[in-house]
């Protein structure tokens, strides 16, 4: 095997490893004040991006909050969950 085919699948799996997002769906529960500041809270958003995701969820129907490895990505969309948000890991 080449260099370049090793370093060609080494990026491939770097890539697989962190290609999971927390998704944030829309409801009719929530207010935007509560999306966004559980957003600060729980995914260290700043307020800026916080409110943007916030407009996101509300026009598109979902945003995607967060990005990482699945073990980095469960504690904050179990918590997500437990502050009422329709949230799921993909």
């Amino acid at each position: 095997m080449t260099k370049e085919k090793v370093a060609e699948e080494v990026s491939l799996q770097e890539r697989v490893a962190i290609n999971n997002e927390i998704i944030i769906y829309n409801d009719d529960v929530n207010t935007f004040d509560h999306v966004i500041e559980t957003l600060i809270r729980v995914c260290n958003h700043a307020a800026e991006q916080a409110e943007q995701c916030a407009l996101i969820i509300h026009y598109k129907g979902k945003c995607t909050v967060k990005t990482g490895p699945i073990d980095e990505l469960t504690a904050p969309c179990t918590q997500l969950l437990e502050a009422g948000l329709s949230a799921e890991i993909v």
